[in-house]
């Protein structure tokens, strides 16, 4: 275990012990002053065994994380000034490699012999690591301690510790939104300016319209493909072809899994039932390619050949059919928990009125629960579009124009991770058109989000 989480598991104790010590003294306090202490008392004792927690861990939290983040670049910065003047003036770029290779000896990940200077530098930075780890448990059990006194000694009954910890709840609750706004800020302007780099380059309508994709490039202008082709339709068709085949099968299969469960099963059954359905959601994508790979794809091969179809190994056909497995435990979970919301008086009315069951499902039910059920299906949709491991080991890495489903195709994801598997330098357009893609990616999946808050929030119905 790293003294991170060491430390981490101690401050959890801590924050016990304390938490406990708070709530005895506010009830000590209680029972010295009688009913009137009882009375003039602001907060309960949890609410000051919380408020003391807040005092002992807040800064042993705050200095653990500044400690953490600043940790390794000075324990390097600190080792680069010792190295010998041979390593330690080396040009930037070469004294990264040497400053890796430093750390990897340290860690103990030895491809090779170190020399005598990597070996020294490494056992320095091992010292140095063990001081900081030191120094930093010695920093933050005291400051827990430190604060844990402190917060203890301001509990009287005039504190208003539910106002204070409820503040500082909110507080907490606030800075995590920002943290997932900013995050979110952050990924699409680095997929931003990276895009505008790749356009920069190539032209947006050669990329948004071009039907050629074959985005190997060479270093020198006499190589072969000194020149690639950057034009995504065949990637945006695949892409489509292949969600709408999935959802062709996850659709059906799931509303009406979802209608079954909701309106026909038996409370038994649907206990049983729906946790067995959602097993499929658990079920990790790698596993779902395996399966589309070796069963699916040459069960679509041997019937295709039996009927005088040529299909090909690899084909967009079986990708989808898996890919539609995989979806139908996420709309028919999305779907049951929409038919379910529907009000039991909508059913009993219609069953007043002498409608059958099938007839109150068709049309009461479903078009009470369309909107959610629609939204359901977009989302989907968008799960499918992002979809990547199942494509590349069903459907190829072909970019094939085509409308036959019987023909290998690849979608855009599996082309963002085919250009940048391994070393990649960020300065050509072949790695530059993951970022545009995953650009357009994002746009639509968007666009598909926005779409379906929309239809449910326009359509929902309100009810009592």
């Amino acid at each position: 275990m790293t003294t991170t989480t060491l430390l981490v598991a101690a401050l959890l104790a801590v924050s016990a012990v304390v938490f406990n010590l708070g709530c005895n003294r506010a009830r000590s306090i209680l029972r010295a002053g009688g009913g009137a202490s009882a009375r003039i008392m602001h907060s309960r004792p949890p609410y000051h065994g919380l408020w003391s927690v807040l005092w002992s861990v807040t800064p042993a939290v705050l200095v653990l994380a500044l400690w953490a983040a600043a940790e390794r670049s000075v324990v390097t910065a600190l080792v680069v000034d010792a190295l010998p003047s041979a390593l330690g003036e080396l040009p930037p770029e070469r004294l990264g490699l040497v400053v890796n290779e430093i750390r990897n000896v340290a860690a103990g990940v030895l491809a090779t012999q170190p020399s005598p200077e990597i070996a020294a530098a490494a056992e320095h930075y091992r010292h140095l690591s063990g001081v900081s780890h030191g120094a930093l448990a010695v920093v933050v059990l005291a400051l827990a301690a430190l604060g844990a006194a402190v917060g203890l000694r301001t509990i009287e009954p005039s504190l208003r510790a539910r106002n204070h910890v409820e503040r500082a709840i909110w507080v907490f609750l606030v800075a995590s939104s920002t943290v997932a706004i900013f995050t979110t800020i952050g990924i699409v302007l680095s997929v931003l300016f990276e895009s505008m780099r790749f356009f920069a380059a190539v032209p947006v309508s050669e990329f948004l319209f071009g039907t050629e994709w074959s985005p190997q490039t060479a270093i020198r202008a006499d190589q072969v493909g000194s020149s690639g082709a950057f034009g995504a339709v065949p990637l945006f068709t695949g892409t489509l072809m292949i969600s709408f085949i999935a959802m062709l099968v996850a659709a059906p299969v799931g509303l009406l899994s979802a209608i079954y469960l909701a309106e026909y099963a038996t409370p038994r059954l649907r206990a049983v039932a729906k946790p067995v359905l959602e097993i499929l959601a658990g079920i990790p994508t790698v596993v779902y390619g395996f399966f589309a790979a070796l069963t699916v794809a040459p069960w679509l091969r041997g019937a295709g050949e039996a009927l005088g179809l040529s299909v090909s190994s690899e084909s967009a056909l079986a990708a989808g059919v898996v890919m539609g497995l995989m979806l139908i435990p996420f709309i028919s979970s999305l779907s049951d928990d929409v038919i379910n919301a529907v009000p039991q008086a909508m059913r009993d009315g219609s069953y007043a009125l002498g409608a059958t069951r099938s007839e109150t499902i068709v049309q009461v039910i479903i078009p009470a629960a369309l909107p959610g059920i629609v939204g359901g299906f977009l989302l989907a949709v968008s799960r499918a579009i992002g979809e990547t491991m199942i494509v590349v080991m069903a459907a190829g890495l072909a970019a094939n124009l085509t409308a036959n489903p019987l023909e290998a195709v690849t979608t855009v994801t599996v082309q963002i991770v085919t250009l940048l598997v391994g070393d990649q330098e960020f300065d050509s357009p072949k790695t530059l058109a993951a970022f545009a893609l995953g650009l357009v990616l994002f746009a639509v999946t968007l666009v598909l989000n926005v779409i379906a808050l929309h239809v449910v929030r326009k359509y929902r119905e309100q009810y009592e």
